[in-house]
């Protein structure tokens, strides 16, 4: 099969062709915040990130007459993303898309040349078996539903110009199509993220998110058994869950309530195991302009580990 073939020309070629990795997940699930913080710690010269929403077929505008939404595959060129992503991760450059979400507009095309890495985000770059091999690493961010649509309409009513009712019309709109196209990524993913608060505690409002991680047996993970054999279980745990097709999986839960020297104290740990020779780096679990998250920073730091660990 070709997406078979591909992977066998990607392991042929070794040094000559990037590290691929996948971040997807619906409309503010928070792909671009855990993209950021992984750029800021490889620095910009080592990666490419691109997002797969560029990609869609039809302006703002033009999409108010039609009868699907931005989600559905029809309303993107898979195709042409399915040869782009192929290009990329065979270490050649492309002439990208661009979509601008600022205005809703198509404009003019970027060339993309591949780096070291390249971090591919949006809403479908896990849609088709094709696209799905092209990736070392998949990642597919999966917040509760309520807390997603919050943070969707914080963000388009103040970055975008919408007004509240609007954004919460389109997120009506959009729900066939989240659970039909968007949410079935998730069973593809190597790798689960969910920030979310604790379903049996009773925290105060503005306790921080704690992260589950699900991290499925299709690639190799660090490992944690010495990190977390001598870690507060208030701090972070490891344990044996079934996914959702029944499968064992392990989840990795790291609690947002915590002291922030204990996290610090694990992420230093975390860093060290990964072969890190110096400082945790910089850039890891912001928030927006002042913002801070320690169960995000844990989150990227695992998600370094396997840019990283393909590399080699």
């Amino acid at each position: 099969m070709p997406d078979k073939l591909l992977r066998m020309h990607r392991a042929s070629l070794r040094e000559r062709r990037p590290v691929m990795v996948a971040i997807a997940g619906d409309s503010a699930a928070g792909k671009t915040t855990l993209t950021a913080g992984i750029v800021a710690a490889l620095g910009a010269e080592r990666i490419t990130s691109i997002c797969a929403d560029d990609y869609h077929r039809y302006d703002r505008t033009e999409r108010k007459e039609l009868p699907f939404t931005a989600l559905h595959p029809d309303c993107n060129y898979i195709s042409i993303m399915e040869q782009q992503l192929q290009l990329l991760a065979t270490g050649q450059p492309i002439l990208k898309p661009v979509y601008d979400h600022s205005t809703g507009e198509l404009v003019r095309p970027e060339l993309v040349e591949p780096r070291e890495f390249v971090i591919v985000e949006g809403l479908l770059p896990l849609t088709t078996r094709m696209s799905r091999a092209c990736f070392d690493v998949s990642v597919y961010l999966d917040p509760p539903e309520p807390l997603r649509h919050e943070w969707k309409i914080a963000r388009d009513t103040g970055e975008r110009g919408y007004e509240r009712d609007q954004v919460e019309a389109e997120l009506a709109r959009r729900e066939p199509e989240s659970a039909e196209f968007i949410r079935p990524q998730r069973a593809h993913a190597d790798i689960v993220v969910r920030f979310a608060p604790i379903d049996v505690r009773e925290d105060p409002p503005g306790t921080p998110l704690s992260a589950e991680l699900i991290l499925r047996p299709t690639v190799g993970h660090p490992d944690l058994t010495d990190i977390l054999s001598n870690t507060d279980r208030y701090t972070m745990h490891l344990k044996l869950l079934r996914d959702d097709d029944g499968r064992p999986v392990d989840a990795l839960h790291v609690h947002g309530y915590v002291d922030p020297a204990e996290t610090e104290v694990l992420a230093k740990s975390l860093w060290t195991a990964m072969g890190g020779s110096s400082e945790v780096p910089d850039g890891l679990g912001r928030l927006g302009a002042d913002g801070h998250s320690e169960p995000l920073a844990i989150t990227q730091l695992l998600l370094l580990h396997h840019l990283v660990a393909a590399g080699r």
